[in-house]
């Protein structure tokens, strides 16, 4: 993956993209950033809508912007929220629309305080469905 100096850079930047976030009725703010394959981060954090379901979480936003950017190909995620005693991963639906772009993705689940814990999208979404069983 990343050396070690990238890795912090990508854990800051999501911790930063969660304090950006628009949770209005959770109260519970998300934060991701991505890295391409170029080296680029691209952030992104939750946002709320009062009608819940049209909700984007902080992973789907960051992919949407670096997608709108021209990017293509990942190689990790960054993700944090504000539960300071456990790693939290992706919801179903994020990990969903990682894989889209690829299965080697090393994710880093982050604490608050900047502490990490290194999985990947293989782990996170086994047997997962992919743009291969179409054929792509």
């Amino acid at each position: 993956m990343a050396d070690n100096a990238k890795v912090k850079e990508l854990v800051s930047k999501c911790m930063h993209a969660r304090e950006m976030a628009y949770c209005p009725y959770s109260r519970f703010p998300v934060g991701a950033a991505i890295l391409t394959a170029g080296g680029d981060i691209i952030t992104g954090c939750n946002v709320e809508n009062a009608s819940f379901g049209l909700t984007v979480c902080a992973e789907r936003t960051a992919i949407q912007r670096a997608i709108a950017e021209g990017h293509r190909k990942f190689s990790a995620i960054a993700v944090t929220c504000d539960i300071k005693d456990s790693f939290v991963g992706p919801c179903g639906a994020c990990r969903q629309v990682l894989i889209e772009f690829g299965t080697d993705w090393v994710v880093y689940l982050t604490k608050p305080d900047g502490s990490y814990k290194e999985t990947s999208l293989k782990e996170l979404l086994p047997l997962a469905f992919s743009p291969a069983h179409l054929g792509n």
